[in-house]
């Protein structure tokens, strides 16, 4: 009878246990899902009732937001240019940092461990400091108003090498070494057996450097001043204006367009991106 009486206290308590966490997680999810729900609700909402009442559902529903945005920029082409830059800097990403991160832990070389201690060290240096610099640079090899701009500097990630090559490092070197040994190259070993093994970690880079350079602003704006290659952050940018309310309508309807994207493609790889920071095992 005790036995019984403690497997029901235990169950009990792991049933209340398990609501809790589910609450919590519950409340976690609308506080991080409410922002979209806050930008997709006043995107539908005529710019008065923006104004004055920006936190409530919408009393008069409209598309006049979208309308007006859609005559005022061409979306098309900003969709088209944001598309370009941050699909070249995520591919390119995937591909080098990936390389370099396999390189740091898996292949032995001298100075390997002082080299991305080096590289760790540089994400203490403020970007703001390599601003003028870069800038000069880009001029001086004629890439002001081209998307290579913001495409070659961004090619490589210090911060995605370090969390590839933290992720590299799980990978049991036996299989390596056992390619190895069967004549595999290293560019075979890392293209047939690193890379699908990394697949978590490549899908958390994506996900990052996708949002920032999809999000990217000053960037843009520094680097590209023709309206033909102006991306979503400096459509965005042209309602702004002085006048509070003033094209309030656009504002968050471009808002919610730009960010739709991103929800997307994170909702197709937020598996493998949870996986990733779960460490997952290899077997």
């Amino acid at each position: 009878m005790t036995t019984i009486l403690g497997i029901k206290k235990r169950v009990g308590r792991s049933l209340w246990i398990d609501l809790a966490i589910f609450a919590f997680l519950l409340i976690g999810g609308i506080v991080f899902a409410y922002p979209f729900f806050y930008i997709l609700m006043n995107s539908f909402k005529p710019g008065r009732e923006i104004l004055f009442n920006p936190m409530s559902l919408p009393i008069n529903w409209t598309l006049s937001g979208y309308v007006k945005m859609w005559q005022a920029i061409n979306i098309p082409l900003l969709f088209r240019n944001s598309f370009i830059l941050a699909g070249s800097v995520t591919l390119l990403n995937l591909f080098f940092d990936s390389l370099a991160a396999y390189a740091l832990a898996k292949i032995p070389f001298p100075g390997r461990e002082r080299i991305f201690s080096l590289m760790v060290v540089t994400l203490m240096i403020p970007g703001v400091l390599f601003l003028i610099p870069t800038y000069v640079i880009i001029y001086s090899l004629g890439w002001v108003n081209q998307f290579q701009s913001l495409i070659i500097p961004g090619a490589i990630s210090v911060y995605n090498i370090f969390l590839l090559r933290q992720f590299a490092t799980q990978i049991p070197s036996e299989i390596v070494e056992a390619a190895r040994v069967d004549g595999a190259s290293e560019i075979s070993i890392f293209l047939r057996i690193i890379m699908p093994m990394m697949r978590p970690a490549l899908a958390t880079v994506a996900i990052l450097t996708f949002m920032g350079s999809w999000n990217d602003f000053f960037g843009p704006l520094l680097y590209l001043n023709k309206n033909e290659l102006w991306t979503l952050q400096l459509g965005l940018n042209q309602f702004r204006t002085s006048i509070p309310g003033e094209n309030a309508e656009q504002i968050w309807a471009a808002t919610s367009v730009i960010t739709f994207p991103l929800v997307i493609i994170f909702f197709f790889l937020q598996e493998q991106f949870l996986a990733a920071f779960a460490n997952a095992r290899f077997k």
